[in-house]
């Protein structure tokens, strides 16, 4: 590790080491050494928060205070949260097909496990209110994430005018209003989209997620790509745990669960189906 004269805080190797330790056993994050600036420019705004002298008297602080909110001050701030709407369109077309192909059930639910700034879950939403013509009664999106932060921002659906770039200018007026006098350059999240999502935090390490019942379709996009592969097959075991016998897990575009194949089969492009034997499998037979 390079340790730069212009660096405001004493950050040595064995700070970052104790940090990929710390993130690893919280949530799950693995952080390689290519990080290792990255985390220093990510919490260095936490250090001067806190009054810190040096990342060493940040996280002696940290290991001392196991109850200390600053816990998820740290998580927030080492979670990346690259998002945008409709990215991967393939996906939101998959799913408005098994959608449409499901709409005489009681209901559908869906799971977005990484709900980042809200713009994948608001994009779920439109897919379902369009495929469904506006009738969303029964439609049921829970939207998690583990950084809080970001979960602030999608609960609020407030979004500047650029990122709605994915939207015709009919689907703009259809799924926003635009915003005017302070708010001029924005544009709010309607109503009838904002209702169909639930918003709440999640950290896929811990044992119980707080999920009732089943879901149609699960996306838990570009996720797994910063657990090691046990963590990953302890979450996608889960997940089938939770899905229906027909229901539709998508992943992101650089993940692959080849090494799951006996509880999911590929559907389309990084998209899943249980497995006809899953249940078998889940059951331990």
């Amino acid at each position: 590790m390079s340790n730069l004269d212009e660096r405001e805080f004493g950050y040595t190797a064995r700070d970052f080491s104790r940090v990929v330790a710390l993130i690893r056993a919280h949530a799950g994050i693995q952080l390689n050494p290519s990080k290792e600036q990255m985390v220093y420019s990510r919490l260095v705004r936490r250090l001067r928060a806190c009054g810190a002298n040096s990342f060493r008297e940040y996280l002696d602080r940290l290991e001392s205070e196991p109850a200390s909110p600053e816990w998820q001050s740290f998580i927030n701030a080492l979670t990346t949260n690259l998002t945008a709407f409709f990215r991967e369109p393939h996906h939101f077309e998959l799913l408005r097909q098994h959608l449409v192909a499901r709409a005489s059930q009681d209901a559908y639910r869906i799971w977005c496990a990484a709900a980042s700034t809200g713009e994948e879950p608001y994009s779920l939403a439109a897919t379902v209110y369009k495929g469904l013509q506006g009738d969303t009664r029964q439609v049921e999106i829970i939207a998690s994430d583990l950084d809080t932060q970001v979960l602030a921002t999608a609960r609020q659906g407030v979004y500047p005018l650029e990122r709605l770039e994915s939207f015709g200018l009919a689907e703009r007026r259809a799924y926003f209003l635009k915003g005017r006098g302070p708010n001029a350059g924005k544009a709010l999240v309607r109503q009838e989209l904002r209702q169909m999502i639930e918003f709440r935090q999640i950290n896929l390490l811990h044992d119980d997620w707080g999920l009732a019942g089943l879901f149609d379709a699960v996306f838990c996009r570009n996720v797994m790509i910063y657990f090691d592969q046990a963590t990953q097959r302890k979450i996608l075991e889960k997940i089938a745990g939770l899905l229906k016998p027909d229901g539709l897990l998508c992943v992101g575009h650089s993940e692959s669960l080849h090494f799951m194949g006996r509880l999911f089969k590929p559907c389309g492009r990084t998209a899943y189906v249980l497995h006809p034997g899953a249940e078998d499998v889940r059951m331990g037979r």
